[in-house]
């Protein structure tokens, strides 16, 4: 507990506090004050919280600084009990609730500003959902998310950058080579601008491509205006979706409505609404107040035992057993205005509960309508953008609804059609069956009579020349059709061939003209491309052998450079000293006494005069304090011990004291006195 209050006491000595405390000073803090220390240092932390706590109510202090401890995620030593006591200890300001806290902020004080700066922007603001259903906060509620994501991801951002920083020398590392690189691109530019001077028409040429980079970087422009405008339209398309459905309900709404029952509907709300806001609201309000008083109070007391409880309830008992006997003494008396009245009451108080239920169910009834309209507002969203169709409504089902009912008797109609015709294709397949059994006894008679006969197989012959006849026949048929249209064919394609050649004929000549001067012009290229590579290559070699020389040279300029400013260095350097030399050499042979004092040869003798006179004046010192060391170290032992011999004498006369009869008389320097 010491290691931590003198924690706290050397933090709040420091910036920003300067409270100037010392441990005793802080110890002896009332709780008023202990509590303004706290404020203090969560204003700090939280610069909302600058209060002065003697203008404020103690729950109002109370509150704040428990809403803020929350925030900052400050957990109290112990468990669920003992939050009571910490919420009662930080309501009186007591030392054992408001060190810990003092100990557990000032530890971590940068990290709870950053804390609660991010509160500021990233507690979330509860919207009820009956206040959701309106569209415009609903978008800006969505608005105010989307802003809480943006600020969320440009913070990260910011700490990223906060944490990633470039040292002085990797800077003038990359400025270093960025100018490198700047002279290499000026060397390439003016290279290039050089074998561009040997092309016609470069100025042209240069032209045309500075007009293409301002197109291209136009066109990136446009398109991402372009980007830019679909989202916009695809919003305004959005929303005007929205308000056509809006106008569509409101007209359907409208359509069906009379003066009258719009009134009577009217008249409803405003009988329901008023109910709500004269009976319901403020009953509900009156018993969350007692709530809260009573969990304000509860909160205020002190934490109770087992004993407490026990006493609580035999107290209960004793109220119970009260009620139950002022009840029976009232049932006694049993009078006949009382019991009318009663009667009455209960009446009263049934329907009460009656309209209260009502009411509920009502409003629970209206929760679930609009929640099952922005169920089909969202359905009919998806299904307009899976199908691109409207959800029908009103008098459009009831349309859709007939035609599916005359549909049906259509359906129903064709569907017994079907039934029949099914009915005579099975009395059809069996007739074929019959007749199929008929025709194949049939047949075993003939073979049987042909095998009497002695002509076995001459019907089946037969039936196959007469198949096999009409089969030849339609084959004839077919391959006279397809001859024909075969010479129709190539016909056509003779005639489109020969209009074709006619048509290209003037087009192959120029093509043919246009291919030799094209070989010419290939050639040309070549040869030319060839001899633009040899004198390159001269010329690079050339430029590679002069830019080595030239390094050579420079490098060896720079040498001698070093080495002239060196010498020159070191031959003033040496001037120098040879003036120095001769200057004392002067004053040393001058006959002037004055002069001679000036050299540097008199200063340093001097100086080492009065060094030697210094070390023997303080060898002489040692000398004494050895001689005198012995006995003065037995002076210090002997006042010690007198010290010691002075202090017990002091103490048994306190001891004597002490240990005097009440109402003794003791006579000391002249002076009578009574110890009572």
């Amino acid at each position: 507990m010491s290691d931590q209050i003198k924690f706290i006491v050397d933090n709040l000595n420091k910036e920003p506090f300067r409270k100037n405390y010392n441990l005793i000073t802080f110890d002896s803090l009332e709780p008023m004050q202990l509590l303004q220390v706290l404020s203090d240092v969560l204003a700090e932390i939280d610069p909302k919280q600058v209060v002065d706590i003697r203008e404020e109510m103690p729950e109002q202090t109370a509150k704040r600084m428990l809403s803020l401890l929350g925030i900052l995620k400050y957990k109290p030593p112990g468990n669920a009990t003992d939050m009571s006591n910490f919420r009662q200890g930080l309501v009186i300001g007591s030392k054992p609730v408001i060190y810990p806290v003092l100990h557990w902020l000032l530890q971590r004080t940068n990290e709870l500003k950053k804390r609660a700066y991010l509160a500021r922007f990233l507690i979330k603001l509860e919207v009820p959902s009956e206040f959701l259903q309106d569209e415009t906060v609903a978008d800006t509620n969505k608005q105010y998310e989307d802003l809480m994501e943006a600020f969320k991801t440009l913070h990260k951002e910011c700490e990223q950058l906060k944490t990633f920083g470039f040292s002085t020398a990797e800077i003038r590392r990359d400025i270093s080579a960025m100018e490198e690189e700047k002279d290499q691109l000026i060397k390439r530019v003016e290279r290039l601008k050089k074998r561009v001077e040997t092309v016609q028409n470069h100025q042209r040429m240069l032209k045309i491509a500075r007009q293409l980079r301002v197109e291209k970087e136009r066109e990136e422009f446009l398109a991402q205006q372009k980007q830019e405008q679909k989202n916009q339209l695809f919003h305004a398309v959005q929303r005007l979706q929205r308000i056509q459905n809006q106008l569509k309900s409101m007209r359907h709404a409208a359509a069906d409505a009379k003066p009258e029952s719009l009134m009577k509907r009217l008249e409803e709300e405003i009988k329901f609404n008023s109910y709500m806001v004269t009976e319901k609201f403020p009953k509900e309000l009156e018993n969350k107040k007692k709530e809260l008083h009573f969990l304000q109070k509860v909160v205020s007391e002190p934490a109770m035992g087992h004993s407490d409880l026990l006493e609580l309830e035999s107290k209960i008992n004793e109220i119970n057993t009260q009620i139950s006997q002022l009840i029976e003494k009232k049932m006694m008396r049993n009078e006949p205005i009382e019991g009318k009245l009663s009667l009455y009451r209960q009446q009263a108080s049934i329907i009460s509960r009656k309209k209260e239920a009502k009411a509920e169910e009502l409003q629970e009834a209206k929760e679930k309508l609009a929640n099952l309209e922005r169920e089909v507002s969202a359905k009919t969203n998806q299904t307009r953008e899976f199908d691109g169709t409207e959800v029908l409504k009103g008098d459009e089902f009831k349309r859709y609804v007939s035609k599916l009912r005359s549909k049906s008797t259509v359906f129903k109609k064709k569907h017994q059609i079907i039934a029949e015709f099914k009915a005579e294709f099975g009395l059809l397949q069996r007739t074929e069956e019959l007749l199929k059994q008929r025709h194949e006894n049939i047949q075993h008679q003939l073979q049987t009579i042909e095998e009497k006969k002695g002509i076995s197989g001459y019907s089946y012959t037969q039936e196959e020349l007469e198949r096999v006849s009409a089969l030849k026949s339609e084959v004839d048929e077919v391959k006279g059709r397809t001859l024909d249209d075969m010479s129709e064919m190539v016909k056509r394609l003779n005639s489109l061939v020969s209009e074709k050649k006619s048509a290209l004929a003037p087009v192959i000549k120029e093509l043919r003209q246009l291919r030799q001067k094209c070989q010419e012009l290939t050639q040309e290229c070549d040869e030319k491309k060839s001899q633009y590579d040899s004198c390159a290559a001269g010329l690079e070699s050339n430029r590679s052998k002069l830019e080595q020389e030239v390094r050579g040279l420079r490098e060896e300029c720079l040498q001698d450079e070093s080495r002239y400013h060196y010498t020159n260095c070191m031959i003033k350097n040496l001037e120098v000293q040879l003036c120095r030399a001769t200057d004392e050499m002067k004053a040393y042979v001058s006959s002037d006494q004055q002069e001679k004092r000036k050299a540097i040869r008199e200063q340093y003798t001097k100086n080492i005069a009065e060094q030697e006179n210094l070390g023997k004046k303080l060898r002489e010192k040692q000398k004494a304090v050895r001689e005198s060391h012995g006995p003065n170290m037995k002076q210090v032992k002997m006042w010690r011990d007198f010290e010691q011999l002075m202090e017990c004498k002091k103490q048994c006369f306190l001891k004597q004291q002490s240990q005097t009869s009440i109402g003794q008389v003791i006579q000391e320097g002249g002076e009578d006195r009574l110890i009572l």
